[in-house]
């Protein structure tokens, strides 16, 4: 199948399986930050699922670009899978292998209803899946009859509660940092717009939320289109951009107030007709529009990987808002280095808005606003150096305390060892590494693109991608083989390698010798660099 999967979206799909064969869970979800691909994840999850069992999917969306986006990916992953859809007049479920539908049509039951043999059913943006009409037709399809249900979001919050009951585990997570790392999306940094006319305390709260008339009202009173469209002009005048309002006016006046200052911009809404909007689209694809605004049309499956400014002039105090929001900027594209997002607030509120640090689960502080995201992750994570005269000592209870067995080289190099494959954390510039991984039909292969990170990134992303191969139980430090006695196999491999082999000795033990004197002789003579070996 083309789109070769990344190894998290592999575990992704693994973690899904388990979760099912297990018999503890049938409602799993996934939890993939925009651009993480998770069309790509649930395609070959569907195309697996029919391989495997002969049985049908049926995936369910809200918009139509969704609908359209999840028909196109799974076509290409899967070309031999006959698709359908299943929307207003469309009503192709029949013969098919994958239903793709609206929740809009399934939630009338007559078209829920004459669809037949559903084995397994995808969720996309499930984050909605909470709504009264989502509940029902899960219900029809089995979801709490043992179907299994699969369901991928970008941010599990949703701000009138209610999916602890739909969702009964997250099977896996990924965080926005560890996608930054791996150049899979551009790092991004935030800045305050400050509206001195909006008074953010006198707008209702709503299901947890700014309420979106009052809220479109306030940004109307307080002019914030022109300060806006100023900061714009100063911060971001040759970036594309997506400015996201509360409401249709605000959008409109938005797009006209950026025009009138030079910034050419276009605004799309949800009821705007069809056609009108893919034009709208087509010319911002074009170029011929620099900054599309919108009332929260483009918040989920928008795809605009060259736009690279989002304006948040829908102040939130939701963070799974605020993620949808930001994401959409954060895709890399050729001559794209970062992301900029232009936060609009009033002088003074007693909200506690969402910002950049809510784009990933962990503990944050941005000091300033010329400091990124992965910038913050980095001063975050910075032990303290002990420093003894010119020496300083790297921190090692990250390798102390994590569930993969972390070894070191005879040279002092750590390297995780899974299967036919090692994982190397090679020193760089002062206190960041690169990865490497090697394998003999490869050889020393470097992660595209090949950045330095600090020491507790680059040992991440190289724990993620071991524990997604198929032998992952070798990587960890728990697995019950590892109590065994060595093998015979193992110890005449040891007397080859002249390795002494002490009393006591474990199956883990004598792995741990071999994997470190096959890796010392690997890595010394790759960094041209002399490592006694012991014979």
């Amino acid at each position: 199948m083309p789109f070769n999967l990344r190894p998290y979206q592999a575990e992704a799909i693994r973690s899904l399986t388990a979760g099912w064969q297990n018999g503890q869970h049938n409602r799993l979800a996934v939890v993939l930050p925009t651009g993480a691909g998770k069309t790509v994840v649930l395609s070959h999850l569907i195309a697996t699922f029919h391989q495997q069992t002969g049985h049908r999917a049926l995936v369910i969306a809200h918009r139509e670009e969704l609908i359209q986006q999840a028909v196109d990916k799974i076509h290409a992953v899967a070309p031999h899978l006959r698709i359908g859809i299943v929307k207003a007049e469309r009503d192709q479920h029949r013969h098919v292998d994958v239903v793709v539908a609206s929740i809009q049509t399934l939630a009338v039951r007559r078209r829920r209803q004459a669809i037949r043999d559903i084995g397994l059913v995808v969720v996309d943006e499930c984050h909605h899946a909470a709504a009264d009409t989502y509940m029902a037709v899960l219900d029809h399809f089995g979801a709490w009859s043992g179907t299994p249900v699969a369901g991928f979001t970008a941010t599990m919050t949703r701000t009138d509660g209610g999916l602890a009951e739909v969702w009964q585990d997250i099977a896996f997570r990924l965080d926005i940092l560890d996608l930054m790392a791996a150049g899979h999306l551009v790092d991004v940094r935030g800045k305050r717009i400050v509206v001195d006319g909006l008074d953010l305390d006198k707008v209702k709260v709503r299901g947890g939320d700014l309420q979106d008339g009052q809220l479109g009202q306030a940004m109307e009173d307080s002019g914030a289109a022109k300060v806006v469209a100023d900061a714009y002009t100063q911060h971001a005048p040759d970036r594309p951009g997506v400015v996201f309002t509360p409401t249709v006016a605000t959008a409109r006046s938005m797009a006209e107030t950026l025009t009138d200052a030079g910034i050419q911009a276009a605004a799309i809404w949800g009821d705007m007709p069809r056609d009108d909007r893919a034009d709208t689209l087509q010319r911002y694809k074009a170029g011929d529009v620099q900054v599309l605004t919108n009332c929260m049309v483009l918040t989920e499956g928008f795809d605009a990987p060259w736009a690279s400014c989002a304006v948040i002039a829908r102040p939130t105090k939701s963070a799974g808002l605020y993620v949808q929001m930001v994401g959409r900027v954060l895709r890399p594209a050729p001559g794209k280095d970062d992301a900029l997002v232009l936060d609009v607030m009033g002088s003074s509120t007693r909200h506690k808005l969402a910002s950049i640090v809510d784009l990933t689960e962990r503990s944050l502080t941005v000091d300033s606003e010329s400091m990124t995201l992965t910038e913050a992750a980095e001063a975050a994570a910075r032990p303290p150096l002990d420093i003894v005269g010119d020496v300083q000592w790297e921190d090692i209870d990250l390798f102390h305390s994590s569930r993969v067995r972390w070894l070191r080289t005879y040279g002092g190099n750590w390297f995780i060892p899974v299967g036919d494959a090692i994982y190397f954390l090679i020193p760089a510039s002062a206190g960041r590494y690169r990865i490497r991984r090697w394998t003999r039909p490869e050889g020393f292969r470097p992660p595209a693109p090949d950045l330095e990170h600090t020491q507790e990134t680059a040992m991440r992303w190289i724990e993620v991608s071991a524990q997604s191969r198929p032998d992952r139980a070798l990587a960890l430090k728990a697995s019950s083989w590892r109590g065994r006695p060595p093998s015979p196999k193992q110890c005449a491999a040891a007397r080859r390698r002249r390795l002494s082999i002490g009393p006591g000795w474990t199956a883990g033990d004598v792995s741990d010798a071999l994997d470190t004197h096959a890796a010392s002789l690997l890595l010394d003579p790759w960094i041209k660099s002399s490592v006694p070996v012991p014979v």
